[in-house]
């Protein structure tokens, strides 16, 4: 397609008429997509619907290879959002790809969106916009049409508007105006989007559209912690379009939770930038912690904000602070120059990045000065030692002074210079004088080397260079930088000219001046301030700046080529150069004072190795020594040097005392030598250069300090030198903590790995490699054993005893970025960047390697992390992100068999771009907690077992949270990013409080907590050690559930995050939580409109049921990969992170259809009805059905029991299973021909009535009635179209009330009345509205209630005769409620009406006054059940959670009136199932009842005692086979949900369960007799992904897992002898292999092309059919073929006995595909083979195999049966001549193979796609779908 001539495009161009969409010729649109009539705009537009976005769309143009070639700069998309949908715009431009995303409330209005394209591009992406390539509109969204201009248009004024108003804008064209009323305002009826790129560009990145209040779209950033003044700048630039700006304009634009500071004054003020900015990240600091530890206690609000009156009873669990900073290891960070003695010299002070420590010399304890966000970069001490100044090096420098005694903060100011590198107190500290590069830049000429040419210098800016100087004067020389500069602070330029004859040189140095302050702090301390004296720029270098201590108006300086010394005098500095003479070119470091007799004596050392004494007096060199390097013996003779020429030994530091002068060199030597420096008095060397010496006051210590980050001091008189402190030069990137010898271990940037004593932090050891950097550290757990990972791959162990390299590993490839070891001591985890994993043995002395993971396991884009691998407590699970960004993978650490795959990518929703996880832990065993930090800024809990969401943490961090650590017992979560460390009170459930901490200046590397979870530690900058102040236990109080406030303005609505509620085992948790508070309502009448509120998403799939439930029933769980990365996976056989979604924050808004869980939706079967059945005679049936084993989870409200008769029944399919709970004996009510959907028993337990779908045979779904007594079918009656919603009898059973099918398509939305004695429809009414539930009144008969969406509808039953007719009176849901839709309701004690809705409230309702007033929040997902009984009230809802309520105060509540608050209402009970809870029945005192969920499993539930009891439990998904053991004592059954379930036979009990997650298990084999042991049964099961296990029964545990196949298996079967096993796949291939060994010997691919459908060996005679071995065996394909082997496994002998093939049948009606070729060993006559599925008719044929072995070929055809249709499973009887055929028809046919007599028998619901005779014949098993039916053979 030619793209659109730019000509055309002016001054619009309508897309949709240029590109002629509604021929879709030259566009596409795909899914639900449709022309429909809008009756605001009153035209044609294009609705795009549908569940999934991406399957809903329309595109232009057609194809990806042709171009739209739109240059217009804005486009302007006229459309209008569908109801609380979610809808995406895609936009592909020539430089990068733009998706927009909305979510949307209940009520939306069309909508004006102007994208500026070369903004967004140019601000965003830094990006010129070309032109637009493609657009793609996916659902959900009306769209009128799509512009594109070059024109910035107003659409709220007409051309009309703007001409007589004469208005400054572009009117809209008439085309793309919206019609307006007459006298009403465009804004009124429309939404006008404009996103304006300025500041939110730089502060946050990508945008999505998020509803404010109002129904406003706005453009928003994600949201990012931003300090207020930020917030307020942001807040400028997000703008509202048009006259209603005053509503729109968002003065908190995104208004973040709310922050409780623990702090007394803020210093924002003083802190403030040019900006107006915040220059430090937490400018909020404590200074009660001053000594302490800053911190800020952000404690988040309620999910539901509380009334004012109850702000102040928000209470945390953590104590305030929780943390105090102990100690940290670490010095220098900005520079390692600056370390002071304390007056008394019993101390040192000194930086270590952003915090000031003192460290008394003698005790090594530490005293914390924090309040610096970045590096300290300057120090000072006055005389007296009770005034310390520091500064900060972040630009703007920030100065404190403090109180040295006491450690406060007395002063916080701003500095003008831009960086503080040096500070200096005069002695009485009324003076302070600071050093520092101008704010401002300046450029400096002087003169060069080059043609002999001198000039003076010019100081002046770059500008006024070029405009002074000309040809005539100064040559315009041409620049280039000299060597070894670096432009930056500083840069020298050389430029060459010729003026005339002669060349001339010039240097330009470009940088920034220095600037000298001089500030007076005589107030500080007082009251007052520190206030600038003087200050001074000067353009020379200054290294050291010191303040006299003999006068404080004196100071002296030194630097590059420069000595001078100032004066300060009349407010100004002044300064005089020192005449160096000779010396002028000499680089001056350091410099100190000295009072001598003679007056006062100034000592400047150099970098060349000099050291001058300067009279200060006379300004003049006294003295010049120089310090030159001793010839080695034996080294090369010296050349000769002078006293000015050669190297010297380059002099970093000096100090001076009375008697001495201590010298600090860059050979790393401390020396002391006399004031004539006649020889050197002590000389120590140290690691590397020393950048700091300073003697005592006392003259006996000398301070010394290193550029490596070693701080010490040598005692003069002992001679001996002690180290202080030794630190990491670089930044620390992990840590390990030793479990029992107190230790730490941390590597660094600076090649080093050191171990560190936890007591003393002291170092104990380091190791170092130059050539690679550690990456990676982990402490053995049991022994003396420390492993470390490099950047080169290597993995090496280090023996802390010997402190030597034990064994060095190199398997991987790429740079080591994880390393972790079993808490056990078993196993060493290494991941690469190449993303390679490794498994260690480190169980013995030696560190050994085991396996190496398949490559990509890991995710190639991660970093070297602390969490980058994880391992449980209990050490079977390993946890990393991989194989990409979006996936954290769970495997087992024994075999790496990956047991969990979770893909994070969507949980958030709201994010413009995929979430990817950053970091893995694991919390403590139990609840078996697995944490994972996403890169949205969020922590998600999730169940480690299953992958289910427990819980979210949102915002936990404005970046990317980049290590976690939880404490042993559960208690506190610790999370770290940029440069914080938030504490989190990770018990709390619904809103846990936390306290941020800072002091690191670089960010948070790594956190962990030590081994005896006292302390804390985190490694970034420097070690910070923390104590845990909180108390070892502690007892919360009953938790409080949130109540709705009804009081509340508008709330913000955040993206609909997946933060289901916290899931526990299934355990009661009894303790009493009252009810925060619950508001009485008045009566309100108006529906609700307007209100805010999220989306509130349920699923059904949950993923895995529980494993370890109260039952105990034993559970091997594993997770394999092979299914596609989605967040949602099919048939729910993986678990969702979609479990269960809701929010407190804001009510749900209503949908255009029911959302609702509790609406029943049949299973779509294909699978058509059989017409004609040979049904035999009752008592003449050769099968008897005895068992049904599952129960119906997708029905709703299946099941019933009457505790006083025993009576009870649920549903299977469409059988109706009545059980005797004492005895297990069964009762199978047959007569539904397709899925029962409900049940309803009568008041008197006289009739059940049973509802199921409409069958595709008939109109109407049936309906029957039974008698309970006898088990018939009392009457069949039938009215609804598509299924039955609901059944409820009246209080005297006179009446049934049936409820038409609200979900699926809506086609029946009838209440139907019947009367039970005549079985008649008295009455039929048809609803306007979806409705959830009813009841009858249980105190009055005539009144029966509706819940649905927005309003309580409650129906008067008025009878006149034989006539009934229903009275309506609907009460709408307050306003104050909030706009969500009512799912289920129960009556109470008169006249209470208790309602759930689907935002987890529970309303409760006056019928007589037709008020609600009161509403609790009882849950966070959807109610769907809901019973009541006198003063208990029971809960069920789609988070899988069942609770107990005392609502004996509720009756009083009513009674009070509207002003009443209640705190009486309680949870007693709390109870976490496997599934949402879809159907519950409970005794009358509501101590036990049953309860069904939708994982197929029936709960008995005692809250007087505490326990559950599984009663019945089933598969989820399709069985695929049934197993027997040899003694017939038990069953296995495997099944697409992943399962092997083993049953006991004679109970049908389930005894034990292995699961693998997100794998179907197609195939199962039982061990043959005489394999092993009866004690050692094994069954072996084929997965999807091509995988076989062999699970060992006895002992509940997987022996050994087989990858034979690529292709998913499709039959498993074990040879005679159990010593082999024989597997086929789909793609045809048999493969041989042997269990005890794991070995594929042999692969067999004679079928290639066709499934195999089955594999069956028998035993058979040596010599048979002329081959050896003993085994005789079959494989039969999908291309109608069978091959018969003879084998000898033994001896790898297998040989081809002969083919049976035949044309393919028709393809069946029912499955719409070829039916399965079945083939069978003939059990009761060896000589016959029997097959199904061969041939163009339904028949069994009988196949001689004798015939074969007389010399005749093997199609010898013995016999043959007719089938009515062709076989989907076979099984043939072990002992008697019986055939069992199963049908797509839902027919079981058994066929006697003596007489030919063919009997049929019906009850199931599906096609029977499976027979299985047990070996002695008494029962046979069939299964269709999910159910197993289990019958006994009559005629046995």
């Amino acid at each position: 397609m030619p793209p659109c001539p730019p000509a055309c495009q002016h001054p619009f161009l309508n897309v949709f008429r240029h590109f002629k969409v509604d021929e879709w010729k030259r566009s596409t649109k795909e899914g639900d997509v449709a022309p429909v009539t809008d009756k605001t705009l009153k035209c044609t537009v294009y609705r795009v619907r549908g569940s999934v976005s991406a399957g809903n769309y329309i595109q232009l143009p057609k194809t990806s290879t042709q171009s739209l070639g739109l240059t217009g700069r804005y486009l302007y998309v006229l459309f209008r959002p569908l109801p609380t949908k979610h809808f995406i715009i895609h936009l592909d431009v020539s430089t990068e790809f733009v998706d927009l995303a909305g979510m949307i409330p209940a009520g939306t209005r069309w909508t004006c969106l102007q994208i500026d394209l070369h903004d967004i591009l140019l601000v965003y992406l830094n990006r010129c916009y070309s032109h637009l390539k493609s657009i793609r509109l996916c659902a959900n969204l009306l769209v009128r049409n799509l512009y594109t201009s070059d024109l910035c248009f107003d659409p709220a004024v007409t051309i009309a508007e703007a001409r007589r108003a004469k208005l400054p804008v572009t009117p809209v064209p008439r085309e793309m105006a919206f019609p307006v009323p007459k006298g009403e305002r465009w804004h009124d009826h429309y939404i006008h989007i404009r996103p304006v790129c300025t500041l939110l560009s730089e502060l946050c990145g990508p945008f999505c559209i998020v509803v404010l209040p109002g129904h406003v779209l706005q453009l928003l950033p994600r949201p990012v912690a931003f300090s207020k003044q930020v917030q307020d700048s942001v807040s400028l630039k997000v703008q509202k379009l048009g006259p209603t700006a005053s509503r729109w304009a968002p003065s908190a634009p995104r208004p973040l939770p709310e922050v409780n500071l623990s702090c007394e004054c803020s210093e924002v003020s003083s802190v403030g930038g040019p900006s107006g900015h915040c220059q430090e990240p937490f400018p909020w600091v404590d200074k009660r912690a001053a000594g302490d530890s800053i911190h800020i206690s952000a404690h988040k609000p309620a999910v539901e904000p509380a009334a004012p009156e109850h702000t102040a009873s928000q209470e945390s669990f953590l104590p305030d602070p929780v943390l105090r900073l102990k100690g940290v290891i670490g010095f220098g960070g900005y520079s390692t120059k600056w370390a002071l003695w304390t007056r008394d010299g019993a101390a040192v002070v000194y930086p270590c990045h952003a915090v000031i420590v003192i460290l008394h010399v003698d005790t090594r304890e530490q005293r914390l000065f924090l309040g610096h966000t970045d590096k300290v970069s300057a120090l000072a001490l006055d005389g007296s030692g009770s005034l310390l100044a520091s500064a900060q090096a972040r630009p703007p420098s920030m100065l404190r002074l403090w109180d040295f005694q006491t450690g406060e903060c007395l002063s916080l100011f701003q500095s003008p210079v831009l960086t503080i590198s040096s500070l200096s107190f005069s002695d009485s500290g009324a003076l302070l004088c600071g050093i520092g590069k101008d704010r401002h830049g300046r450029t400096v000429l002087g003169p060069g080397q080059g043609g002999g040419a001198a000039c003076s210098r010019v100081q002046a800016e770059s500008k006024l260079l070029r405009e002074q100087t000309s040809p005539a004067d100064l040559p315009q020389p041409q620049w280039a930088p000299l060597p070894h500069t670096s432009f930056g602070a500083q840069a020298s330029f050389v430029g060459r000219g010729q003026t005339g004859r002669r060349t001339s040189e010039w240097v330009l140095n470009v940088g920034l001046l220095q600037m000298v302050v001089a500030w007076a702090t005589d107030q500080v301390g007082r009251g007052g301030e520190a206030v600038i004296l003087a200050k001074a720029h000067t353009d020379v270098d200054i290294q050291a700046f010191e303040v006299a201590f003999f006068d404080e108006t004196r100071m002296a300086s030194c630097g590059r080529g420069s000595v001078r010394l100032w004066r300060l005098r009349g407010g100004e500095l002044r300064f005089c150069p020192v005449d160096l003479g000779e010396h002028h070119a000499l680089e001056f470091t350091d410099l100190a004072f000295r009072q001598a007799q003679d007056g006062h004596t100034l000592y400047v050392c150099s970098r060349s190795g000099h050291i001058l004494e300067i009279d200060h007096q006379h300004m003049a060199v006294r003295h010049a020594r120089r310090l030159l390097p001793m010839q080695t013996p034996g080294g090369p003779l010296p050349q000769k040097q002078t006293f000015s020429s050669g190297p010297g030994i380059a002099i970093s530091s000096l100090s001076v005392s009375q008697a001495m002068c201590a010298v600090g060199s860059e050979d790393g030597y401390l020396r002391l030598w006399p004031l004539d420096f006649s020889s050197v008095l002590l000389e120590a060397e140290h690691e590397g250069a020393i950048s700091s010496v300073l003697i005592s006051p006392n003259g006996l210590h000398v301070l010394s300090a290193t550029s490596l980050g070693h701080l010490g001091f040598l005692d003069v008189p002992s001679q001996e030198y002690s180290v202080l402190v030794r630190s990491h030069a670089a930044l620390v990137v992990a840590l390990a903590t030793d479990c029992s010898r107190g230790q730490l271990a941390t590597v660094s940037q600076d090649h080093t790995v050191r171990i560190w004593d936890l007591a003393t932090l002291q170092q104990l050891y380091d190791f170092m490699s130059r050539e690679e950097a550690p990456c990676a550290i982990a402490f053995h757990p049991t022994q003396p054993t420390l492993f470390c990972g490099f950047s080169s791959g290597a993995v090496r162990s280090f023996s802390l005893e010997a402190a030597e390299v034990l064994v060095e590993h190199r398997c991987h490839q790429g740079a080591i970025t994880g390393l972790v070891t079993s808490p056990d001591g078993s196993f060493l985890f290494s991941s690469c960047s190449q993303g390679t994993l490794a498994q260690y043995h480190i169980g013995g002395p030696w560190c050994r390697i085991l396996r190496m993971a398949a490559a990509n396991v890991v995710c190639l884009d991660s970093c070297p992390s602390p969490n980058a691998l994880a391992v449980s407590g209990d050490s079977r699970l390993l946890a990393f992100v991989g194989p990409s960004k979006y996936m954290v993978t769970v495997m087992s650490t024994a075999s790496l068999d990956e047991l969990l795959k979770i893909d994070v990518s969507a949980l958030d929703l709201a994010g413009s771009c995929l979430n990817s996880a950053m970091v893995v832990c694991f919390g403590p065993t139990p609840p078996g907690h697995l944490l994972v930090s996403t890169s949205s800024n969020m922590v998600a809990v999730l169940d480690a077992l299953s992958g289910r969401v427990v819980r979210e943490l949102c915002c936990v961090h404005p970046v990317a949270c980049s290590s976690l650590a939880l404490s042993g017992d559960g208690r506190f979560l610790l999370t770290a990013a940029d440069r914080a460390i938030k504490v989190w009170d990770y018990l709390a459930q619904a809103s846990p409080s936390c306290q941020v901490y800072i002091g690191h200046s670089e960010p948070v590397q790594a956190v962990a907590f030590t081994p005896d979870q006292q302390q804390l530690l985190s490694v970034g900058d420097a070690i910070f050690l923390w104590d845990i102040l909180a108390p070892t236990e502690r007892s919360p109080p009953g938790r409080q559930v949130p109540a709705l406030d009804l009081h509340l303005p508008g709330l913000l609505l955040c993206p609909p995050l997946l933060t289901p509620s916290l899931v526990a085992s299934a355990a009661f948790k009894a303790r009493p939580r009252p009810l925060q508070r619950a508001r009485l309502l008045g009566i309100c009448a108006r529906p609700s409109k307007g209100l805010d509120g999220t989306f509130s998403m349920s699923d059904e799939s949950h993923g895995l049921e529980e494993l370890r439930q109260a039952s105990g029933l034993p559970v091997l769980m594993q997770k394999e990969a092979g299914r596609a990365g989605g967040l949602m996976t099919s048939c729910g056989l993986s678990p969702s992170l979609t479990a269960t979604c809701s929010t407190r924050r804001a009510r749900v808004q209503p949908t255009t259809r029911p959302d609702s869980y509790k609406h029943f939706m049949a299973r779509y079967k294909a699978s058509p009805l059989a017409k004609d059945l040979s049904l035999s005679p009752a008592g003449d049936e050769q099968l008897h059905l005895k068992a049904v084993v599952g129960y119906n989870g997708n029905g709703r409200a299946n099941v019933v029991w009457r505790p006083d008769t025993g009576f009870f029944a649920y549903t299977c399919g469409c059988l109706v299973v009545v059980e005797d709970l004492h005895s297990g004996a069964q009762q199978h009510w047959v007569g539904h021909p397709e899925e029962i959907s409900t049940l309803a028993l009568s008041h008197y337990a006289q009739i059940l009535a049973s509802a199921s779908v409409q069958s595709s045979t008939a109109l109407h779904c049936q309906i029957r009635l039974w008698d309970v007594q006898g088990g018939s079918c009392r009457q069949l009656i039938s009215h609804h179209s598509t299924a039955v919603q609901d059944l409820a009898f009246s209080p005297d059973d006179g009446f049934l009330v049936t409820l038409g099918q609200q979900g699926g398509d809506y086609g029946d939305r009838t209440l139907a009345l019947w009367s039970t004695a005549t079985c008649e429809l008295m009455t039929s009414v048809c609803l306007l509205e979806p409705v959830h539930g009813v009841a009858f009144d249980p105190w009055d008969g005539g009144v029966l209630a509706c819940v649905g969406r927005g309003a309580v509808t409650l129906w008067l039953l008025l009878q006149l005769g034989a006539d009934v007719s229903l009275q309506i009176h609907q009460e709408p849901i307050p306003e104050e409620v909030g706009a969500c839709e009512l799912t289920s309701l129960c009556f109470g004690p008169a006249p209470l009406l208790y309602c759930g809705s689907n935002a987890g409230q529970v309303c409760v309702w006056d019928t007589r006054a037709g008020r609600c007033f009161l509403v609790w929040e009882a849950d966070d997902g959807e109610i769907g059940v809901l019973l009541c009984s006198g003063t208990r009230l029971v809960s069920g809802s789609n988070t899988r959670r069942l609770r107990l309520w005392a609502v004996g105060a509720v009756p009083e509540l009513r009674r009070k009136g509207s002003g009443a608050r209640s705190h009486s209402v309680f949870m007693e009970h709390e109870l976490t199932l496997d599934g949402a809870v879809v159907s519950a029945v409970f005794h009358d005192s509501m101590d036990m009842g049953v309860v069904g969920t939708t994982a197929g499993t029936l709960w008995y539930v005692s809250w007087a005692e505490g326990t559950n009891t599984r009663l019945i439990s089933g598969h989820r998904s399709q069985v695929n086979e049934v197993v027997f053991s040899p003694s017939e004592s038990h069953c296995a059954t495997c099944s697409d949900d992943g399962s092997v379930r083993v049953w006991s036979l004679a109970s049908m009990e389930l005894l034990i369960q292995f699961q693998v997650l997100s794998q179907s298990c197609l195939c199962l084999a039982w061990s043959p007799p005489s394999c092993r042991r009866p004690e050692q049964q094994q069954v072996v099961a084929g997965y999807s992904d091509g995988t076989l296990r062999v699970f060992s029964v006895s002992r509940t545990a997987m022996e050994l897992k087989m990858h034979p196949h690529r292709a998913a298996l499709t039959t498993v079967a074990f040879s005679v002898d159990g010593q082999t096993i024989l597997s086929g796949d789909k793609d045809g291939l048999v493969a041989v292999s042997r269990p005890r060994t794991g070995m594929t010997f042999r692969v067999l691919s004679d079928h290639r092309g066709a499934g195999i459908c089955t594999i069956q060996s028998t035993r058979k005679e040596y010599g048979d059919f002329r081959a050896e071995g003993m085994d005789l065996w079959l494989a039969a394909s999908g291309d109608q073929r069978v091959s018969v082997w003879a084998s000898d496994w033994l001896r790898n002998h297998c040989e081809l006995v002969d083919w049976l093939s035949f044309p393919a049948p028709v393809v069946t009606e029912a499955s719409g595909c070829l039916p399965p070729t079945l083939a069978a060993f003939c059990p009761w006559d060896e000589a016959l083979l029997v097959c199904v599925g061969l041939g163009v008719h339904p028949e069994v044929v009988f196949y001689s195999l004798y015939q074969k072995q007389a010399g005749a070929p093997l199609h010898v055809v013995v016999k043959k049966i007719p089938l009515p249709f062709f076989a989907m499973s076979m099984s043939l009887s072990p002992r008697a001549c019986l055939v069992a055929v199963g049908f797509a028809e839902r027919v079981l046919t058994l066929v006697d193979c003596v007489s030919g007599a063919v009997q049929d028998f019906a009850g199931h619901d599906d096609s029977v796609k499976l027979c299985r005779f047990a070996p002695s014949s008494r029962l046979l098993f069939t299964v269709a779908h999910n159910e197993i039916l289990v019958w006994e053979v009559m005629s046995h």
